[in-house]
Parts: C-alpha cells; sequence; structure tokens
C-alpha cells in the first residue's frame, strides 16, 4: 500500500470585470484501487462550487470567481493499493474482443493523430509480438528519440509536433506514445495527476501527465517521459488526450502564476515507499472503461483558454 500526502496551491488574478469561469481536474480520483482517505478544500473568494464526477472517475470542480486574486488550495491523504501482475501474462485484445465502451481509445484525438502514423508504427512495432512488451518497447522508442526539456512545447502541441521537434514535456511524451499505441490498435488513454521521485534537476514537483494501455481486462500504467516512479503516481483524471483532463480550464482573461505542489510518501506498518518495479501496475478496476461525456468537448472549448502549463 502506498499512501501520499499532497498539498497544492492554484494562484489566479481575475481581470475581466464581469470575473472568469474555471473546471479544474485537481482532486484525487476514486478508483477501484486508489481511496481517498481525506482531502480539504480551500478557496479566497466565497464561491459556490459546483462538483462532477464522470465515468472515467474524473473529478471536476466548476466556480465562477469575481475580478481580482483568487486561490485555490487542495489538501488530500490518499491510499493507493496497486493491482500488480506478471506483465508477460498480458495480452493485447483483439479489436473483436474488445467492450465497445473502449472504442474511443482507438481512434485519433485532436493531439494523439493516430491514423497519420499507421506507416510508421506499423514499420517500428508491426512485427513485434504483441503484449505488454510491445508496449514497453513504444514507450522506450518514444524515450530514445525525444528529449525532456522544460518550455519546450505549448498547449497546441500534438503528437506529431513532438515527433518532429523530437523536445518536450511529460504531457508531449505521453501523447506521441498513445498515438503510436492507437496505430497499432492498442486502446490508449491519458491520465494525469502528480509526479513523485522526478528529477530535481527537472524542476520541483508538478501536475504529472502518463499512459495507460488497456491490455488483458484493465488499464495498466506506463510512464511514458520516465521521469517520475509509477508506483508514487496519484491519479487526478483520465481522458484521450489532454483536452480532456486539463488541470484547469479558464473561460476569460486571467493571469496565472506557476502551481505549488508538495507530495510525500508516508512509511509505516503495512506501507511502502514507491519504487521502481518490473510487476505490471494498474489503478483501475476491472475493465473500467469509462469515456469522458459530452462527445467532443473541444467544441465546447472553442472559446476557452486551456492553460499553458498543463502538464
Amino acid at each position: 500500500m502506498i499512501r501520499l500526502d499532497l498539498e497544492l496551491q492554484l494562484e489566479y488574478e481575475i481581470l475581466d470585470d464581469a470575473g472568469a469561469d474555471f473546471i479544474f481536474n485537481i482532486h484525487a480520483a476514486r478508483t477501484g484501487q486508489q481511496f481517498v482517505r481525506h482531502e480539504q478544500l480551500s478557496l479566497s473568494q466565497p464561491l459556490q462550487p459546483q462538483f462532477h464526477t464522470d465515468a472515467t472517475a474524473t473529478r471536476f470542480m466548476r466556480v465562477h470567481a469575481q475580478p481580482g486574486p483568487l486561490t485555490l488550495s487542495y489538501a488530500a491523504t490518499v491510499d493507493i493499493d496497486h493491482h500488480r501482475c506478471d506483465p508477460a501474462s498480458l495480452r493485447e485484445v483483439p479489436v473483436r474482443e474488445l467492450p465497445l465502451d473502449l472504442m474511443p481509445y482507438l481512434y485519433p484525438s485532436r493531439y494523439c493523430q493516430a491514423d497519420r502514423l499507421l506507416r510508421l508504427a506499423a514499420r517500428e512495432f508491426g512485427g513485434m509480438p504483441p503484449g505488454y512488451s510491445r508496449v514497453v518497447a513504444i514507450q522506450q522508442w518514444v524515450q530514445q528519440r525525444t528529449t525532456f526539456a522544460s518550455n519546450t512545447s505549448t498547449a497546441s502541441t500534438s503528437a506529431l509536433d513532438t515527433l518532429l521537434d523530437q523536445v518536450g514535456v511529460c504531457r508531449d511524451f505521453t501523447h506521441l506514445m498513445i498515438a503510436l499505441c492507437r496505430a497499432v490498435n492498442i486502446p490508449c488513454r491519458m491520465a494525469t495527476g502528480t509526479d513523485y521521485g522526478a528529477d530535481v534537476a527537472l524542476g520541483p514537483p508538478d501536475f504529472h501527465a502518463y499512459v495507460e494501455a488497456f491490455l488483458g481486462d484493465r488499464w495498466y500504467i506506463f510512464d511514458a517521459s520516465g521521469t517520475g516512479i509509477p508506483l508514487g503516481f496519484m491519479r487526478f483524471g483520465t481522458g484521450r488526450d489532454a483536452a480532456d483532463v486539463a488541470f484547469a480550464t479558464i473561460f476569460g482573461r486571467v493571469n496565472s502564476l506557476s502551481p505549488l505542489i508538495r507530495v510525500e510518501a508516508r512509511s509505516g506498518p503495512g506501507l511502502e515507499l514507491p519504487h521502481p518495479v518490473d510487476a505490471a501496475i494498474s489503478t483501475s478496476a476491472l475493465h473500467d472503461a469509462g469515456v469522458p461525456a459530452g462527445g467532443d468537448v473541444e467544441a465546447a472549448r472553442s472559446s476557452a483558454e486551456l492553460s499553458a502549463e498543463a502538464y
């Protein structure tokens, strides 16, 4: 069992006289393997937040803030009891056998243009034995050809951009790996949360994006950028790509400060500190398909400012 303590703080300055609307995805998800023991939310303005949990267990909060400063503080203690299994036992599921609600995770999406990578994926990975090892090979391919560097991409950077530029942050590694997996018919999605174990040279703790690939009967975790320790990832949300799970989507003129994040792992009886493992790990329940509701959310967000710092 992993037990994590999270503290995060987000600060904004709302510039419009009419205020601004925010949709946040900063609450720890409650899944079949991740349990929220305690959480606390505070807002510096007297607001009435609205909450919604979608089919993927992603928890959204919407607020309308008044002009001036807004500070959001969230703290949580979360237990993660990872499902673990032998990677060699995990098979890819043929399309004809996949639950139908997994189909969207095979299709191209805004940031993961799998249809543009079919030839590349077939050439590089098409002859490999299907299963967990092929997903690892895709992950390693992305890491070998992409350099991690802060401030090298924007909120509009896609998998194709990262393939050409060969540089990016965890969000970009994740999009490229997802697109390549989908191009060889492996359902794949983005998971977001907080990093753990990243090299201090990469900067302070931050939001993190990683990959979940569907193998056997559930979603398994892969750290596309290889910058953290997956046993220490606290899941916030899952979606087809970053369009579904930005930590803050902003409607209105707003100045944003860098988020402040602290994550600590507890030790004690029955607890272990996050560490690298050879086992395949998952924080999802069996099947746990779940597709974000609302169809093409980008159409609804066309006038929104997606936070450039997201993942």
